[in-house]
């Protein structure tokens, strides 16, 4: 059995007509500003075009044109705008082919070309009801088009994909961090470093005159400021009514007793709180010093609502000012913030995990606590599960 293939065989398809062509009584007006206004009579139109007798006027293929179709139904005269190539000149016949014709156009052309070839009288409000409905559907993908790409067309079109995917990714990884934020996160109302502190005060009313070096840490014992008090007030209280007079007093009142104020620990100077040579009065304080051994902690205050959420034992992150490090710790207390007080606010201290710098005293901090799903809440629930 010979299975050859034919390859010059051409389908019927291929060769036929492409719209059948039909006599229908019509005229083709030429309009154009350079150009008297024409009509002539057509010999036979079809979807695609139509032909016209043109023994008696001049013309040359491939010109275009513009005009209107004319097509009389029940005694009413119908115009379509038509734009038209002439293709073809055979012993005075011209043959032309429509160009961008727009869909209302076509429409009522090929319903005009089927009545007549199915022998239907045309009317008025037949041919409206045609152009009311919808007679186009919509192309075909052409599913060789990517094939059909070269390299940069896909290049481009990879890239603005790609582009596309990150804008989405960026805005639901933002989404989603927005909403975690509202529902699993709690942020402290405000934070600080504490560190616990000690004060030297003023024994005696007079100036003080500081003796902290540049580096402001201070050995226990060793002098930290020098204080200059008159002798009546060095005195006071120990005259008897003979010894005080105008003259005596005015002596002990010129008079003035230097005295020295030492260190109790081994600290650093967190601040000097009375100025050199400024007078203070007895009892107030001079010097907040830090103990160089102390562990700072972090104090911060949190809205009583959250009361259910912040407990003692509850790991938090929080990052101190002027930092980049995002530190972690444990909550060890928690208490109102007004002591007794019934107050809006609880104010919790929290171990770091890590000692922090007591320098670092009075810094701000933002803590938070995260209560979401994280990896050590996974490998938690793992070793819990014995995984």
């Amino acid at each position: 059995m010979n299975t050859a293939v034919n390859l010059n065989v051409v389908h019927e398809s291929e060769a036929q007509r492409q719209h059948a062509r039909v006599k229908l009584p019509a005229k083709i007006r030429f309009i154009g500003k350079n150009r008297e206004v024409v009509e002539q009579n057509l010999l036979d139109i079809s979807a695609g075009g139509f032909s016209y007798d043109a023994s008696k006027i001049p013309v040359q293929v491939g010109d275009h044109h513009k005009g209107k179709l004319l097509f009389v139904i029940d005694n009413l005269s119908l115009a379509i705008d038509v734009e038209f190539q002439l293709r073809s000149v055979d012993n005075g016949r011209v043959g032309c082919q429509f160009h961008n014709m727009k869909p209302r156009e076509i429409t009522t052309l090929r319903h005009l070309i089927t009545a007549h070839l199915s022998g239907e009288l045309v009317s008025v409000g037949e041919l409206l009801t045609t152009l009311q409905r919808d007679n186009f559907t919509k192309a075909r993908k052409d599913k060789t088009g990517a094939a059909g790409m070269g390299a940069l067309r896909r290049l481009r079109a990879v890239t603005f994909s790609l582009a596309l995917f990150l804008v989405g990714l960026a805005a639901f990884g933002f989404i989603f961090k927005s909403v975690y934020a509202l529902y699993f996160v709690t942020h402290a109302q405000s934070g600080m470093v504490s560190v616990p502190a000690m004060q030297v005060t003023m024994p005696r009313e007079g100036t003080v005159q500081s003796l902290v070096g540049a580096d402001g840490r201070i050995d226990k014992g060793a002098p930290i400021a020098t204080f200059s008090a008159s002798m009546l007030e060095m005195l006071k209280g120990h005259l008897d009514q003979e010894q005080i007079n105008p003259a005596n007093v005015e002596s002990l009142f010129g008079k003035q007793m230097k005295g020295t104020l030492t260190s109790p620990c081994d600290c650093s100077v967190a601040s000097q709180l009375v100025a050199d040579g400024q007078f203070a009065s007895k009892g107030q304080a001079i010097f907040q010093l830090v103990p160089r051994d102390s562990q700072a902690t972090i104090e911060a205050r949190f809205p009583y609502s959250k009361f259910n959420e912040i407990k003692p034992g509850l790991r938090v992150s929080f990052q101190v000012a002027g930092e980049t490090e995002l530190r972690r710790g444990k909550i060890i207390s928690s208490r109102l913030s007004d002591g007794d007080n019934l107050s809006s606010d609880i104010r919790v201290q929290i171990q770091p995990d890590q000692a922090l710098d007591s320098a670092l005293a009075g810094r701000p901090v933002e803590v938070s606590s995260d209560r979401g799903p994280s990896l050590d809440w996974l490998l938690d629930k793992a070793t819990a599960a014995g995984l």
